[in-house]
């Protein structure tokens, strides 16, 4: 993944398996159904509300849309944000990972939804080749990819006309800002014992955005949303097609 627009190596996929159950990220098949709804006793807890808050955020402006959608999720990891979009009437959805112990957890938990499909595929698989979608969600995994602008220009060539890409639950910094959070994932990793991964996370600017038709939908910094006591603390970026 480190030079090419997927991640698709064994060594990343059991790496980034390893380490989500590390933190505590793999969860039971009933847990994984109830997603984004979590104990609250649970040590990601407030993790989840956010995630919650960005996935009602992105049903409410697709629903508002009142369309029939084909959704691809890039890096769906245990499908449950693949499955909320199936909640869109009439949309079809594709969730796409190169991590198989989770993907296959989304096969087998979401089996009975028939409007959702699961592919242990990258986004530059052939399967793709001839297929569009009127949007493409990445949820807290573009800091996966080495190049935030060939991504998304790759991503591009898969909408429709009027398509979207949604960028959520991922940091966006300031470019005088990524190399103080590079130094924070450094020492992040190094600390819970997985150094290899420090090659494997990225962190992207708003520079990278400039040459995009993007809009920021959702703003953790602007006056209104400073006051709130609980935020969102992740950007909302929709990237928009030329076409």
């Amino acid at each position: 993944m480190t030079e090419e627009l997927t991640h698709n190596t064994i060594d990343f996929a059991q790496q980034y398996f390893w380490l989500r159950k590390n933190e505590g990220r793999i969860y039971s098949d009933k847990e994984v159904a109830s997603l984004p709804e979590i104990d609250r006793n649970h040590k990601h807890y407030h993790e989840w509300q956010v995630r919650k808050d960005s996935s009602n955020r992105l049903l409410k402006y697709l629903l508002k849309k009142q369309k029939v959608f084909e959704i691809l999720e890039v890096g769906c990891g245990n499908g449950w944000l693949s499955a909320k979009l199936c909640t869109i009437p009439l949309s079809q959805v594709t969730g796409i990972d190169i991590n198989d112990g989770e993907l296959n957890q989304a096969k087998r938990v979401f089996d009975k939804v028939q409007n959702l499909k699961f592919f242990n595929y990258s986004l530059q698989d052939e399967m793709f080749s001839d297929r569009k979608f009127d949007v493409i969600v990445f949820a807290a995994s573009v800091q996966y990819f080495s190049s935030l602008e060939k991504l998304l220009n790759e991503s591009l060539k898969q909408l429709k006309p009027g398509g979207e890409i949604h960028i959520i639950d991922s940091h966006l910094y300031k470019q005088d800002e990524t190399e103080a959070a590079r130094l924070r994932s450094n020492y992040y990793y190094r600390a819970i014992g997985f150094p290899e991964m420090i090659n494997q996370y990225f962190h992207h600017s708003f520079e990278e955005l400039k040459l995009f038709n993007y809009k920021i939908l959702y703003n953790p910094h602007s006056i209104f949303n400073k006051l709130k006591k609980s935020k969102n603390p992740f950007y909302r970026i929709c990237i928009r097609s030329n076409a």
